[in-house]
C-alpha cells in the first residue's frame, strides 16, 4: 500500500472560529495535514519554527506581530518554509508588504475555499500564487510602485528573454517554451540564464515573483 507524503500545514489566525474552519478545510484534503496552530503573530513564529511545517497559512492582521512581521521573522530563521498570507485587504500596499517579507502566496478571505487549497499546493511546489481577484488595477498599481522604488525595469531584458521569463512564470517547462517559441531547449536555457543573471535572481520563485510584479500573471 502506497503511503502519501502529506503537506504539513501550520495555521496562524487570531480568531478561533476561523482557525477551526481552516483546519477542517485542510484535513479534508488527502494530501495535507495540520501540524500546529497559533493565535497571534509572535506565537506563530515560535511554534512554526519548532514544527516541521511545509506551509504556514498566515492571517495578515494579528496581535503582537502582524502577518508581515511574522512572515519576515520566519523566513529569516527558516528560508525554506513557505507562507501563504490570508487577508481581507485588497489594497496593493498589503500585497507588496507580504511579498517583500517573503510570502509566496496571497489569498483573499472572500475567495472560495478551493482558491486557498490551490495556493497552498502551488507555493509548496516552489511557485508563487496571487489571488485572481487581485488582478487588474491592484496588480497594475503594484507594478507602478515597484518600478518607482528601485525595481528592475523590463527594458533590461531582451524581447526573447522577456518571452522566456513570462512563460517560465506561467508554469511552462523549458521543452514547452522551446516548442512555443520555435527554439531549441538549449537556447531557452541560455535565455533563462541570461535573464536571471541580469535580474540578479537565483531561483524560479524569484522569477515568478518578478513576473507578478510586472503584471504578467494578471
Amino acid at each position: 500500500m502506497t503511503t502519501i507524503n502529506k503537506l504539513r500545514i501550520f495555521l496562524a489566525d487570531d480568531h478561533e472560529v476561523v482557525r477551526e474552519g481552516l483546519k477542517r478545510l485542510v484535513i479534508a484534503q488527502p494530501d495535507m495535514e495540520v501540524i500546529g496552530e497559533a493565535a497571534h503573530g509572535r506565537q506563530a513564529v515560535e511554534r512554526a519554527l519548532q514544527s516541521d511545517a511545509d506551509v504556514v497559512i498566515m492571517d495578515l492582521s494579528m496581535p503582537e506581530l502582524s502577518g508581515a512581521e511574522a512572515t519576515a521573522l520566519l523566513k529569516q530563521e527558516r528560508p525554506a518554509i513557505k507562507v501563504v498570507a490570508l487577508s481581507v485587504h485588497e489594497d496593493v500596499s498589503y500585497l507588496r508588504r507580504l511579498l517583500e517579507a517573503g510570502a509566496s502566496g496571497y489569498v483573499l478571505k472572500r475567495s472560495a475555499a478551493e482558491t486557498l487549497i490551490q495556493a497552498v499546493r502551488i507555493v509548496a511546489a516552489g511557485s508563487v500564487y496571487l489571488d485572481p481577484l487581485l488582478t487588474g488595477t491592484v496588480i497594475e498599481s503594484f507594478v507602478d510602485q515597484h518600478l518607482t522604488t528601485g525595481g528592475v525595469a523590463v527594458s533590461t531584458l531582451s524581447e526573447r528573454e522577456t518571452d522566456v521569463v513570462q512563460l517560465i512564470a506561467q508554469g511552462y517547462s523549458n521543452k514547452e517554451i522551446a516548442a512555443q517559441l520555435g527554439l531549441s531547449v538549449k537556447t531557452v536555457e541560455t535565455y533563462k540564464a541570461r535573464a536571471m543573471e541580469k535580474l540578479g535572481f537565483t531561483s524560479r520563485v524569484a522569477l515568478v515573483r518578478y513576473a507578478a510584479q510586472q503584471g504578467w500573471l494578471a
